[in-house]
């Protein structure tokens, strides 16, 4: 651990060593793995929402439908953001040392809607195009009623924690005395060979923030 948590919330207490509060690995897990879940309270009840987050800075963004009852409960309200990216099977000589190796983080904060219409395209395109840059200037420019039926979310990255593990099982010590093979299955999302929308124009050609696309 190279800081101290924000807060005790956020402390790692299982397997303590595993956590991380300084902002390089927290920037780090979320700009790994676009995919999050959101979690809020709707009357009392909890809920948690799959879907695509990006960071710039110090704050993170999320956007949806306008309609989404989600982004119309959490503006101004508090929740709970996290980040997983999962990177292996970590096979021990028994059970209880099992593990996985993985790579997460978790942020607290309150929820705030950017509703300038202008600011809201920007973020929108810098989600484009950090995942594929130079995408947005290629595409049919956005209309007013779809920025009016896009909410996009933000949150400041102030109190939050990574969790990381890596490398071999944790045996005790006179397990590795045993004939059991032990060690780890690595685990990786992978990009597979684009797929041509056959409705595509003859000509067009597939772009290169497509054909090299690369996560992380």
């Amino acid at each position: 651990m190279t800081a101290q948590p924000y807060s005790d919330r956020v402390r790692v207490r299982r397997h303590h060593e595993r956590g991380h509060y300084d902002r390089a690995a927290i920037h780090a897990v979320l700009d790994a793995m676009p995919m999050c879940s959101v979690g809020y309270i709707i009357d009392g009840r909890p809920y948690v929402t799959p879907t695509l987050q990006w960071r710039e800075g110090e704050h993170v963004y999320w956007h949806g439908s306008s309609a989404s009852r989600m982004l119309r409960s959490v503006d101004h309200a508090e929740v709970c953001l996290t980040v997983a990216s999962f990177d292996g099977f970590v096979l021990a000589r028994s059970g209880m040392n099992h593990s996985v190796n993985s790579r997460s983080a978790m942020l607290f904060g309150t929820a705030r809607k950017v509703t300038d219409t202008e600011k809201k395209e920007q973020h929108l395109q810098r989600f484009v195009d950090g995942l594929f840059p130079g995408r947005w200037n290629m595409l049919r420019p956005i209309t007013q009623q779809e920025l009016k039926a896009t909410t996009l979310m933000f949150m400041p990255i102030e109190e939050a924690s990574a969790k990381i593990r890596t490398g071999q099982p944790l045996d005790d010590d006179d397990d590795y005395a045993l004939p059991i093979w032990g060690g780890v299955l690595p685990v990786r999302m992978e990009v597979l060979p684009p797929e041509p929308d056959p409705r595509n124009l003859e000509g067009v050609e597939m772009p290169g923030h497509v054909s090299a696309f690369k996560f992380g």
